[in-house]
């Protein structure tokens, strides 16, 4: 009976794999787009009450509207980035060079690629990049 010889790594994913965390991916730039709509429209009605005539009341709203303005703008920021690097991975779908290491060449596991289905590292690749830093 033969064993599986462990040094004969998978170095790519199946067409049926990738399908998989094609799926995966399409979800979550869908939610990810909601979410920056969601963003988009806080930060634009933001500070538009103009109701109340008391001006301390005004300027105490109005300060409080900035700092979430600000907020907001930064984690619209930062969902943008998201969907683009999501929008990357399908890229890599496409290629055929999705989930596998910039750095080290290996597979990444699914599990990390279930996790965070946008890297392009390994823990391992990622733990030796934050060393050099």
């Amino acid at each position: 009976m033969a064993t599986h010889d462990k040094t004969e790594e998978k170095k790519y994913y199946t067409s049926e794999e990738l399908q998989e965390f094609k799926e995966l991916i399409l979800k979550k730039i869908e939610e990810a787009k909601k979410n920056l709509d969601l963003l988009n429209a806080a930060v634009a009605n933001a500070g538009n009450d103009v109701t109340d005539t008391s001006p301390t009341f005004k300027t105490l709203e109005e300060g409080s509207s900035v700092l979430s303005k600000e907020e907001n703008s930064k984690l619209a920021a930062r969902q943008q980035k998201f969907i683009k690097d999501l929008e990357a991975a399908l890229i890599r779908i496409e290629n055929k060079t999705y989930g596998i290491c910039k750095v080290t060449g290996k597979l990444i596991p699914k599990e990390r690629l279930r996790a965070v289905p946008h890297t392009t590292m390994t823990i391992e690749a990622k733990e030796m990049m934050n060393k050099r830093r």
